[in-house]
């Protein structure tokens, strides 16, 4: 979502001119309609108070909100084939469906044609619109901070069950008599390089990532199996805690972070290297090789990376900071991109350390 309010504002004097120039450039979204919008869209333009603004219609859709049936946001200039327009209707009809070969089989439709077509027209895959979309259901009352009640109509569903069914799903039924299932709080929290979702109890940090991390709805189901745990929207001092720190590290005015992380997330070998992880200074980098040299068995730079790969709290355990032996930047779950960016923000500010 864009933040920048000099940039919200260009983008609403777009808006409200319904200028062509802009188009494919930023998507609105309309919090009283739960709808995401071209800027050319012929509808009633909303007040600025009521609009968001993102970059990508997979960034609006992960913000829960659905395509707009006037101006129809994922079809592009060109005219769409037959089977996108069949498979935009199908997910719309039950946004917090999975989706297998099966069901590409069931509409006559080829899996590889779909992804084919789908990255072709909107930049993502089928798949990737669909997660972004059941995502964008399940984390709406996370998002808006609200009750079911109050978004399952908003999110498309005519009863409860679906709704509440997509977000179960991920976030696992809350208890009502189980005492041995730990509950977690989840919350949004918004930042420069984009929207990210924390989980935590009232005494630590047990996940931090960006919304839109591939594999995240699955490393969310993993956790709380592993945990026993169900999931509700909300806040508590932990995750207001994180948030001051967050907004403050993206500021540039602080590296070092006193938000507790839990120990229940990861083997002790995972701990160790997440431990070496949060001593590399800010603004520099290390490769896996020494990495795994640090941990004393300079043979497991394989399980290394893999353990780098198994954090599920960005930023605060830096695995932004590892890199290739050659220089290379390497692969990032948040993407490459962020990764970079991350890293030209610690060496910008690394005078304060």
């Amino acid at each position: 979502m864009i933040t920048d309010q000099r940039t919200i504002d260009t983008f609403y004097t777009m808006l409200i001119e319904r200028n062509s120039n802009y188009e494919g450039t930023f998507y609105v979204g309309v919090r009283t309609t739960s709808v995401f919008c071209r800027p050319t869209c012929p509808a009633k333009k909303p007040k600025k108070e009521n609009c968001e603004f993102f970059l990508t219609a997979k960034e609006a859709t992960l913000a829960s909100y659905r395509p707009c049936k006037r101006c129809q946001p994922l079809n592009t200039p060109s005219s769409l084939s037959p089977e996108v327009k069949k498979l935009v209707v199908a997910i719309e009809e039950n946004p917090q469906k999975k989706w297998t070969d099966k069901d590409f089989d069931d509409l006559s439709i080829s899996a590889n044609t779909a992804r084919r077509q789908f990255k072709k027209q909107f930049g993502m895959t089928f798949i990737e619109y669909a997660r972004a979309r059941r995502l964008g259901v399940a984390f709406n009352h996370i998002r808006n901070g609200k009750p079911l009640i109050y978004t399952q109509l908003d999110s498309g569903f005519e009863s409860s069950n679906g709704f509440r069914d997509a977000f179960t799903r991920i976030m696992g039924a809350v208890p009502k008599r189980n005492k041995q299932v730990k509950l977690l709080t989840a919350k949004w929290i918004e930042t420069k390089l984009g929207s990210m979702i924390a989980i935590a109890d009232d005494a630590s940090l047990y996940l931090l990532e960006f919304v839109d991390r591939r594999g995240l709805e699955k490393e969310i189901e993993n956790m709380r199996t592993k945990l026993s745990a169900a999931i509700i929207p909300g806040t508590n001092q932990i995750l207001q805690h994180l948030e001051n720190e967050l907004q403050e590290y993206f500021e540039g005015t602080r590296f070092s972070f006193q938000t507790p992380i839990t120990d229940e997330i990861g083997s002790s070998f995972q701990m160790e290297v997440w431990r070496i992880l949060r001593g590399i200074r800010p603004g520099s980098t290390i490769s896996y090789k020494d990495l795994a040299m640090e941990i004393g068995n300079p043979k497991a730079y394989r399980a290394v990376a893999g353990a780098n790969g198994a954090n599920q709290i960005s930023i605060l355990i830096p695995c932004h900071r590892v890199i290739n032996t050659n220089g290379d930047l390497g692969g990032y779950g948040g993407g490459i991109q962020r990764k970079s960016w991350l890293l030209e923000l610690e060496k910008k500010h690394n005078h304060i350390l």
